[in-house]
């Protein structure tokens, strides 16, 4: 969930800051659109290899930690034992039913018990590069393109305005369900990321106007 929010919010930034700077250095609409397009293709392929690579080095951790709490566990069983007994302790069970549970789920599965309850890690949340890289990459494109469609079927004389409405618009909306996924106020991250893409889209109309005054 994390990577496809990321994902869209990036997609509708950069995508939206390019359309609008290239179209203020008042070029033809169809090179706007083709700088839309391979953008987007870029884009996509670039939060993929991005998300692939940070998640598999979180991967390659919690392997690292997986291989060192086996072999703690085989080395000094008691020790590991009695960490899990303190605990079930400090969670607020009583020394003697915190050893009792402590026995019985290592008793279960010893290694998946340390790694639970000692390291927190769970197969609902291990790291996935390859589901994050997909993610991230549909999740970009998907919001990308309506900075374009938006530009394509806008009227010629308001195709910038356009374009800033409907990306700001489904900005407000991403970061709304980026703060509601994490129990933040909805309409304090809204704002948050209106504001950004704002700053980005003008400074990139900045940009775009200054270089297509100079020629270039």
């Amino acid at each position: 969930m994390r990577a496809a929010v990321l994902g869209a919010n990036d997609g509708v930034v950069s995508i939206a800051s390019m359309i609008v700077g290239v179209a203020s250095a008042s070029v033809t609409p169809r090179a706007v659109v083709v700088s839309g397009i391979a953008g987007l293709a870029a884009g996509a392929m670039s939060m993929a290899v991005g998300e692939y690579v940070s998640v598999s080095s979180q991967r390659d951790v919690e392997e690292a930690d997986v291989e060192l709490e086996r072999r703690h566990l085989q080395e000094n069983p008691e020790y590991e034992l009695e960490e899990l007994t303190n605990i079930y302790v400090e969670r607020g069970l009583d020394r003697d039913l915190a050893r009792k549970v402590a026995e019985q789920l290592s008793a279960r599965d010893l290694l998946r018990t340390h790694l639970r309850d000692e390291l927190g890690f769970s197969d609902a949340h291990r790291a996935r590069p390859l589901q994050a890289a997909l993610v991230s990459a549909a999740s970009f494109a998907s919001l990308a393109i309506c900075p374009i469609v938006g530009f394509v079927l806008a009227p010629t004389r308001v195709r910038v305005e356009t374009v800033a409405a409907v990306s700001l618009a489904a900005l407000a909306a991403l970061g709304a369900l980026g703060a509601g996924l994490g129990g933040a106020p909805r309409l304090r991250g809204a704002v948050r990321v209106l504001v950004g893409g704002g700053l980005a889209m003008a400074a990139s109309a900045a940009i775009g106007r200054f270089l297509g005054l100079v020629g270039l």
